[in-house]
């Protein structure tokens, strides 16, 4: 599948590049996060230069933990009240790429950036039915985002090298290191629900119109 990036009809989705997922020594550390945000500021950048709709995600739970669900069962610094946690400086956008004026922004409860928010009926009043993927966790809110989109029609174009994870460790079936994450998950992106693609060829998808 060879979905192409379409300025009138795209649109960019930053998910999760929050504080406390990029800063060094934070909660939910991703370095390699952090190490791809050049890359993803020039997507960013191409996107608005080509008018292009720039969308940020963030995870927020309320201050009580009302709304946390399992995520305090599975996550130790939710559980602490150190991560999600709604008028932190943690669930603010990476300063290197904070939103703009003109750009989005949706808060989220959950893995997808669709459940149980308006990012829907947003896309559809925009007219984008073609998504570009980015962000963190590759093989979480990412991946989960992708999916949810392709059940929604929508094309997704998943980034290969804007998004990023970390290594996991063994749960029982050995240690699993975030390159093969990331294989795995862009092969079935790529077998059954987008287009993967570099950064660079989806920028010039975008200035060659």
């Amino acid at each position: 599948m060879d979905f192409k990036a379409e300025p009138d009809r795209t649109g960019l989705l930053v998910i999760d590049m929050t504080n406390e997922f990029l800063k060094e020594g934070s909660p939910l550390e991703v370095p390699a996060g952090r190490k791809m945000v050049p890359r993803l500021k020039r997507v960013i950048e191409t996107c608005r230069s080509e008018d292009v709709p720039v969308i940020y995600t963030r995870h927020v739970l309320r201050e009580d933990g009302t709304n946390a669900g399992l995520f305090g069962e599975f996550y130790q610094a939710v559980r602490d009240k150190k991560a999600h946690v709604q008028g932190s400086e943690g669930v603010e956008i990476y300063d290197e790429i904070f939103p703009e004026k003109d750009d989005i922004v949706i808060s989220k409860h959950r893995y997808s950036a669709f459940y149980e928010t308006d990012l829907d009926t947003v896309l559809k009043n925009m007219g984008i039915d073609t998504l570009i993927i980015s962000g963190v966790l590759t093989n979480l809110c990412c991946e989960s985002t992708a999916r949810d989109a392709m059940f929604r029609d929508y094309r997704v174009i998943f980034l290969r090298d804007c998004n990023a994870t970390f290594d996991l460790p063994d749960f029982g079936f050995g240690e699993v290191s975030k390159e093969e994450i990331q294989k795995s998950v862009c092969s079935t992106i790529a077998f059954g629900i987008g287009s993967v693609k570099a950064s660079e060829t989806v920028i010039e998808e975008l200035k060659n119109r």
